[in-house]
This record gives C-alpha cells, sequence and structure tokens, in this order.
C-alpha cells in the first residue's frame, strides 16, 4: 500500500491550499490522492480527504492484529503460488 500512497502524492503551495482549500479536498477525493502543501520548497503539512485517511487508518489496524500478521508470514511461506486471475476468480472478484 506505501508504494501506492507515495504514487498518489500531489503538491500544492501553502496559498493555493488556503485559497481553495474545499476544491483541494474534492479533487483529492476524487482521484483518491493528497496533497503535499509546501512553503518556500518546504513541506508544512498534508491535506488528506476523509476517505483516503479511513482506507490509511483501516490499513495500520490491520497490521497491528498479531494474528494477521502471522496469517501473512504463513502464506508468504508456503511454496504454492497463485496467478492473480485465479485468485480474482476465488475471491468473486
Amino acid at each position: 500500500m506505501l508504494q501506492q500512497i507515495l504514487s498518489d502524492e500531489k503538491f500544492t503551495n501553502i496559498q493555493r491550499a488556503q485559497a481553495g482549500l474545499t476544491r483541494l479536498f474534492e479533487k483529492a477525493r476524487q482521484t483518491l490522492s493528497f496533497y503535499r502543501v509546501m512553503k518556500n520548497d518546504e513541506p508544512v503539512g498534508v491535506l488528506v480527504p476523509t476517505n483516503v485517511w479511513e482506507g490509511i487508518v483501516e490499513d495500520i489496524e490491520a497490521l497491528s492484529s498479531a494474528a494477521y500478521r502471522t496469517r501473512i508470514a504463513n502464506a508468504r511461506a508456503q511454496k504454492t503460488r497463485y496467478p492473480a486471475s485465479l485468485a480474482k476468480k476465488k475471491l468473486g472478484l
């Protein structure tokens, strides 16, 4: 997920953020991205829409579960691999 989150990063300066905060949040919500706010080419904060933030919190909560991490470790240790197409079919996606 981290790689995906980082690829969705956009930049804006503080003046633009102040002038169009609602518009930036809406654009970020629609594109599932976030904005790093810059002042004098230095980062001062991050604007994250609620839908993106909730996904991040959900992932952090899942990763804080020892049982979940154990299941991931066990799955990675298995030698059997399945192509994405078969996994999608089994999951009904």
